[in-house]
C-alpha cells in the first residue's frame, strides 16, 4: 500500500482568500488605527462605477456581478447616454439591451434581469429606486450585496457590502474573519467604529483591488502592513 504524501500547511485558495488558520484577529485599537489611516489617505472614497442617478447605479451594480468595473463602465457609457431611465431601457427591449452589454460576463441573464427590474420599478415604485432593503432585494438580479451597495452609495446608509475583495481583506488581515460573506459582513458591522462605517465598503474594496491583491499582495506599499495579521506578507523590498 502506498502512503499518502504529507498534507501541505497552506493552499493556493487559502493564500488568495487569506483564510489562514494562523491568522489572528486585530484588536479594537488596531482596527481604529487601520481606518484612521485609510481615512487620512482617502477621505472621500467612492465607487469606481460611473453613474448619475440611483437608478443608473443600481443597473451598473447588477451588471458588475462577476465582471470588472472597467468593463461595466465601458458598456454603461453608451447605454446610459441612450437609455438612462427605466422607461428608456424598457423601450430598448431585451435584445437591443444585449447589444450594449454583450461584452460583460453573463450578459444574457443580466439583460433579462435589468428589463424585469425596470418593469417592477415602474409598476411598484413609480420608476424610482426604493430606499428599502426588502424592496431592493425583491428586484430581479438584486441580492444582499447589491442592495448594500445601493443603500450605502446612493442613500448614505452605513451598510457594508462584502464582495470577494473585502472578504479576502477582512480574513487576510485579521480585521473581521468569517467563513462566508454574510459572516464577514456581520463581523465588520460589529467591529468597525461607527464613524468609519459609511466609507468602509469603499476603503476595503479599493485596498483589496489595488494593494491587498489576491495572488500577490503588494505589502511594500500597504499603509496598514504593521497592523495586518497575515503571516505570509511579501518581503520588504
Amino acid at each position: 500500500m502506498t502512503s499518502r504524501p504529507p498534507r501541505k500547511s497552506g493552499s493556493a485558495t487559502t493564500a488568495v482568500l487569506g483564510r489562514s488558520p494562523r491568522t489572528s484577529r486585530m484588536t479594537k485599537a488596531q482596527i481604529h488605527e487601520l481606518f484612521a489611516r485609510l481615512a487620512e489617505a482617502d477621505p472621500h472614497p467612492t465607487t469606481e462605477l460611473e453613474y448619475r442617478t440611483p437608478f443608473q447605479l443600481l443597473i451598473a451594480v447588477i451588471l458588475s456581478a462577476q465582471a470588472t468595473d472597467v468593463s461595466v463602465n465601458r458598456a454603461t457609457r453608451r447605454l446610459f447616454a441612450d437609455a438612462g431611465t427605466p422607461e428608456k431601457i424598457l423601450a430598448l427591449g431585451e435584445e437591443r439591451l444585449k447589444s450594449y452589454i454583450s461584452r460583460i460576463g453573463l450578459f444574457n441573464a443580466k439583460a433579462k434581469n435589468v428589463i424585469a427590474t425596470c418593469m417592477l420599478l415602474l409598476e411598484r415604485h413609480r420608476g424610482q429606486v426604493p430606499h428599502d432593503r426588502a424592496a431592493l432585494e425583491a428586484l430581479p438580479g438584486v441580492g444582499r450585496k447589491t442592495a448594500n451597495v445601493v443603500l450605502n452609495t446612493a442613500f448614505d446608509e452605513p451598510t457594508i457590502a462584502v464582495d470577494t475583495h473585502i472578504f479576502r481583506v477582512a480574513n487576510r488581515t485579521g480585521l473581521a474573519p468569517g467563513k462566508d460573506v454574510h459572516a464577514v459582513e456581520e463581523h465588520l458591522l460589529k467591529v468597525v467604529p461607527d464613524e468609519y462605517k459609511q466609507n468602509t465598503h469603499h476603503w476595503l474594496i479599493l485596498h483589496g483591488r489595488y494593494v491587498c491583491k489576491a495572488r500577490k499582495p503588494d505589502c511594500n506599499r500597504c499603509a496598514i502592513r504593521d497592523l495586518c495579521k497575515f503571516p505570509e506578507k511579501t518581503p520588504v523590498a
